[in-house]
């Protein structure tokens, strides 16, 4: 009898043991940045009412079902059940709907007692079967007992990395189903492609879920922003709340604001930019216009109202002074009189041209046309009788009524001395609290905040000007070609060269920012290899300019870290996988998940130097 009692110990622990994975099954981990967004962006996972997602609580089954059936075509439809699924789960639970949904579809059902158990933990062996129903597998694709065949293909599907609990009796966390949800929209079903398709989304061109499309996709909006009424069309407190790319709050966004919204993930976007000048042109024609040019660019329109306001049923016209309030993309998303963008501004001009302009009346006339690059990091375009160059400093003051432009010139403010190392002073002076900083290199701008200039030397050369508030604090600043923040970065893919002096022929191919460029001609750069720095337009560019590289490292925070060596990170550092012999534009949370790591930087940090490119590999 103990024999006999031995052996069914024995068997049974070998039957548990097979239901657990090795720890390699869970593979590298995904980035959870980018597990989140794309999980949250798609409504699969919300957070509590302060935005928590409270990774490291455990999951019911109640709430699985519900992130499952909100990962299918249409789950985010799902209401109230018509009746009472279980008897533990009435018509009025908070999951009723989509209890429902998920046992009419066989993705689940409940016990022998005839209970559901919602508040139950979920384990890893339902969960698992529950995805692969979903990717269109059922019983008869698995061998073995129940679940080590579900098991063994949710390995090898991937569906498992990043996956903490590795028994089948193993209960999840929201971090566990936050991958498990992830992993799932790149895995394939049965028919071969990826699930992400079904939800009429794609991967981007290293096999990952295109973030950045898939936040795009589940965007609202545009709503410009006109006193507190607003707030209403979004249905939810945001919890995060950008403006311009810069974090904010719900205080700092202004009249006349383009807002978007994403109220799965909680979050706003505002955006500021506007462009003011007589309207030129309306394509393809006024009945369906579909693009605007004023002062001299054109703008693509984006939005159904702002194309009303332009065509010929609306309220302005050819010819008509307007202000364009753009949308996150630089589109058109609304139009408003030239008073919406009433006030004064100062900034760099960047370009002066001879412009023409309608008349309204079928006629047209020509008229002088500046470029203000002001310090708000908006560019400007009015007209102006003369008495400007390129590079002067110029205030450009907008009537609040009538829309009337006045420039005045500013004439260069010396000012030199060192920023202390709070980034709170320059020289005597205190920055006053939202002070404009702008910083030009050649024709673009970057607008930047005091403690980016901690501990650097301004000399005079360096301060195109500067103007005090009356309690004598910074309160505006432009700066020339300090930080180097304006220009654009990215990396050199291929170089080729052909010939010898004026034969010579030389075809550069490079990516910025995820954008490829191929230019070919007699010119060959200092730079043929590498990450590089642009100078003038990335299209046509003037120079590239080779980075510096420093010794293989990690990140860690905001800083890259080889040896005892540290380097600040750029706000905007562009990352780059190199896999099969190409470059993808990837994250910085790939750089902080391991592979031999690369960082190059433009100048040394006392000047102002930061790290601009990383490579991973």
């Amino acid at each position: 009898m103990k024999t006999k009692r031995l052996f069914s110990a024995i068997l049974a622990a070998c039957l548990t043991l097979a239901l657990i994975l090795p720890a390699s099954a869970a593979g590298t981990a995904p980035s959870l940045d980018d597990a989140v967004q794309a999980v949250t962006a798609l409504g699969i996972l919300n957070g509590d009412g302060s935005g928590n997602l409270n990774l490291s609580a455990r999951v019911t089954r109640a709430e699985f079902v519900t992130m499952t059936v909100k990962a299918m075509p249409g789950g985010d439809g799902v209401g109230q059940a018509a009746v009472a699924p279980y008897p533990d789960v009435p018509r009025s639970h908070w999951a009723s709907g989509y209890v429902e949904a998920a046992v009419g579809r066989r993705l689940i059902s409940g016990f022998s007692d005839g209970t559901f158990r919602p508040d139950q933990e979920i384990k890893l062996a339902e969960a698992a079967s529950m995805l692969l129903s979903l990717l269109g597998y059922g019983p008869d694709d698995f061998s073995g007992a129940f679940p080590t065949g579900q098991l063994a293909m949710c390995q090898n599907l991937k569906l498992i990395r990043g996956v903490t609990a590795l028994q089948a009796a193993s209960p999840l966390t929201r971090q566990d189903a936050v991958y498990l949800f992830y992993n799932l929209l790149s895995a394939k079903t049965k028919e071969g492609a990826p699930y992400i398709q079904q939800l009429g989304h794609s991967l981007d061109a290293s096999g990952k879920p295109d973030v950045v499309a898939l936040v795009n996709g589940q965007m609202e909006g545009p709503v410009v922003v006109q006193g507190y009424g607003w707030q209403s069309s979004l249905g939810f407190t945001p919890n995060k709340v950008y403006r311009n790319g810069s974090a904010a709050s719900l205080t700092n966004i202004q009249d006349y604001d383009v807002v978007y919204w994403n109220a799965a993930m909680s979050t706003v976007w505002a955006y500021a930019k506007k462009a003011t000048g007589p309207i030129q042109a309306l394509a393809p024609s006024s009945a369906e216009p579909t693009s605007v040019t004023v002062a001299g660019r054109t703008y693509a329109i984006e939005s159904s109202a702002a194309a009303y306001a332009l065509s010929d049923l609306g309220q302005y016209h050819l010819g008509s002074t307007v202000t364009l309030l753009l949308g996150r993309s630089g589109g058109v998303a609304a139009v408003a009189d030239v008073s919406a963008s009433a006030g004064e501004r100062v900034g760099v001009v960047t370009a002066i041209e001879k412009t023409a302009y309608p008349d309204g009346s079928g006629g047209s006339y020509t008229a002088q046309t500046v470029t203000l690059l002001a310090t708000d990091g908006q560019t400007y375009q009015y007209q102006t009788r003369g008495g400007y160059k390129v590079g002067s400093v110029v205030r450009a003051i907008v009537a609040g009524s009538g829309g009337e432009v006045t420039l005045r010139g500013l004439g260069n403010a010396s000012l030199s001395g060192k920023v202390n190392q709070e980034g709170t002073k320059l020289d005597k002076y205190a920055f006053a609290q939202g002070a404009e900083i702008l910083d030009v290199s050649e024709d673009r701008g970057a607008v930047i905040y005091p403690a980016r200039l901690a501990g650097l030397n301004l000399n005079s050369g360096k301060v195109k000007y500067y103007a005090l508030n009356p309690q004598g604090e910074i309160e505006t600043l432009i700066l020339n070609d300090v930080t180097g923040d304006a220009y654009h970065y990215g990396i050199i893919t291929r170089f080729e060269e052909e010939g010898q002096g004026m034969s010579r022929y030389c075809t550069y191919q490079y990516d910025v920012d995820g954008v490829s460029y191929t230019l070919s001609g007699a010119t060959r750069f200092l730079a043929t290899a590498g990450p590089i720095r642009i100078q003038g337009d990335p299209a046509s560019p003037e120079k590239l300019y080779a980075l510096t590289a420093a010794q293989a490292g990690q990140v860690s925070g905001n800083q890259f870290v080889t040896g005892n060596q540290r380097y600040t990170l750029s706000d905007g550092v562009v990352v780059y996988e190199y896999r099969d012999g190409r470059y993808y534009l990837s994250s910085l949370a790939r750089a902080e998940g391991g592979g031999t790591v690369t960082a190059w930087y433009d100048k040394a940090e006392s000047e102002g130097g930061r790290v601009r490119v990383i490579v991973v590999k």
